[in-house]
């Protein structure tokens, strides 16, 4: 408490558990904060589109091949419709937010088709 105070020190939360020491936290906030530098990350449109980027948790991400251990990747993004990508990937991150971050929600800024994606995912749920 008192080196903080002396030094004028901003503190920073980086959620609610309990760590043995400040190493972990700290090498966490150096890694968040590096990635914003130009040039530390290869592909700077990834920092762009990075989880929270927007306000909400990312979609989910797949690698291949397309089926592994009997689970599937999405058709939808092996069909090679862009829209349709880009719809399931904003739907699936509303949805994932929605599950495990409704605060986010609340405080996003969402446009019309968001909205729209959202009142789909709260129907289809109360099936």
């Amino acid at each position: 408490e008192r080196v903080p105070e002396l030094v004028g020190a901003r503190e920073i939360s980086l959620g609610d558990f309990v760590v043995s020491g400040g190493e972990l936290p700290a090498m966490i906030i150096v890694d968040a904060v590096s990635r914003l530098i130009p040039g530390v990350v290869g592909d700077e449109q990834s920092v762009a589109e990075d989880s929270f980027a927007h306000g909400l948790l990312d979609y989910p991400h797949y690698t291949r091949p397309a089926e592994f251990a009997g689970l599937k990747v999405p058709d939808v993004l092996l069909s090679g419709h862009h829209a349709d990508v880009r719809r399931w990937r904003k739907k699936t991150a509303l949805a994932r937010t929605l599950e495990r971050r409704p605060d986010l929600i609340e405080r996003a800024s969402l446009d019309e088709e968001d909205r729209a994606l959202l009142d789909e995912i709260v129907k289809e749920r109360k099936r």
